[in-house]
């Protein structure tokens, strides 16, 4: 079997449709992050980071409902200069040529952009959902296994009386909600335990289909586009024409459709203008925002790493000689010699006010008694005598 995708433009290579299956998920965290920056200024923002799956899938449903309609491939596809096309094995016989499967391409059809849409947006979507319900029970199954499960709460009704009939109306409601819990209980559980089937299920289906077409045996990058039955491949020159000019035709019908009085004729023209030029202008913004956020990433990683970087320092100059008082015992011409008892030293203590060295013995009696220094005559006490173990 041949993969003819050449016929209406050539075969992208793998690198380009990884390049364009990875923009999403760089455009979702420039937004994220952009929002989050906002949202430090602008409390009223942090409504819209609790509802970012939401808010995400909305926005990619506008631009790839408008990509699909206007240029027959997603939005990140038609960033790259690709188009999908429909799919249709057939058997054909020729003369002096082997039977074989050809396939022949052509634009897509109505149901297959509307399930194009649906693999885009409605799935990611979901599997965002499964993946923060499997967060979270995972999240409670460790802490169980660390502090044991939270017992349930008692009821106020537990305490204190009240009449019958309120006391069965709140029991009814306690049945009820009960049920209900113990219901999203059960539901999250069978998440948690199904969900990392399902998620390593997906991802080895997909690297596969990515494997098969790194090596060209297979024309669908991956399971939803065979699903589909829709190859992707670059848009030629002549494609791009036609689909300005598509675009223009589309637009002239949909302004030709406004019914009402002038004014408010006027209103909608404009409002539809305004729609087309933030949807024409949505491609380059959205990547100039992640063009953008990859920028202040590196700017902040490397500011960050020359902050944690070690910073070798000379060595500090060593602190001036301690001062010999007048007064004071007058050093020994030997450095082994005990100032006070002029005989070798035995254990040698040294006091951290000045930093000479005595022996033990003498240097106690001489600092209970006097309270300070032999040599310098600094105040000390017994607690600043510290022996040293290798005597120089």
């Amino acid at each position: 079997m041949l993969f003819q995708v050449g016929g209406q433009g050539s075969r992208p290579t793998f690198f380009e449709m990884a390049a364009a299956q990875q923009l999403p998920s760089s455009l979702r965290a420039a937004l994220t992050y952009s929002l989050g920056v906002l949202a430090l200024r602008r409390p009223l923002l942090h409504k819209v980071l609790d509802y970012e799956d939401e808010f995400f899938a909305l926005l990619t449903l506008v631009l790839e409902t408008h990509s699909l309609r206007n240029t027959d491939a997603c939005f990140s596809e038609s960033l790259y200069g690709l188009r999908r096309r429909a799919v249709n094995m057939k058997l054909k016989n020729k003369v002096n040529s082997e039977a074989g499967e050809r396939i022949h391409q052509s634009s897509l059809e109505k149901h297959q952009k509307v399930l194009s849409v649906a693999f885009l947006v409605v799935l990611p979507y979901f599997k965002s959902k499964l993946y923060t319900i499997y967060n979270k029970e995972r999240e409670a199954a460790l802490q169980a296994t660390l502090w044991g499960h939270v017992g349930d709460r008692l009821n106020e009704n537990d305490y204190t009386g009240g009449d019958d009939h309120s006391s069965a109306s709140s029991n009814a409601s306690d049945v009820e909600g009960s049920a209900r819990a113990t219901m999203a209980k059960r539901i999250k559980k069978i998440i948690g335990v199904c969900y990392p089937w399902i998620h390593a299920g997906n991802e080895g289906l997909a690297f596969a289909y990515q494997l098969l077409y790194l090596l060209d045996a297979t024309g669908f990058y991956s399971p939803g586009l065979h699903a589909l039955g829709v190859h992707v491949c670059r848009a030629t020159g002549q494609e791009l024409m036609d689909t300005s000019s598509r675009i223009s035709r589309i637009r002239s019908r949909e302004r030709e459709r406004l019914r009402g009085p002038p004014w408010l004729k006027t209103l909608q023209g404009t409002l539809l203008s305004c729609s087309y030029a933030v949807l024409d202008y949505a491609q380059t913004g959205l990547i100039a925002a992640v063009f953008f956020f990859k920028m202040m990433e590196w700017w902040y990683q490397s500011a960050e790493e020359r902050m944690s970087a070690p910073t070798v320092y000379p060595p500090p100059p060593p602190p001036p000689p301690p001062k010999v008082a007048k007064e004071g015992i007058p050093l020994p011409a030997e450095k082994t010699i005990c100032p006070l008892c002029s005989q070798k030293r035995a254990n040698p203590s040294v006091i951290s006010v000045s930093g000479f060295v005595f022996c033990y013995t003498c240097v106690f009696k001489y600092v209970s008694q006097y309270k300070r220094c032999p040599i310098t005559l600094m105040p000390a006490t017994v607690d600043h005598i510290r022996r040293l173990f290798q005597d120089v």
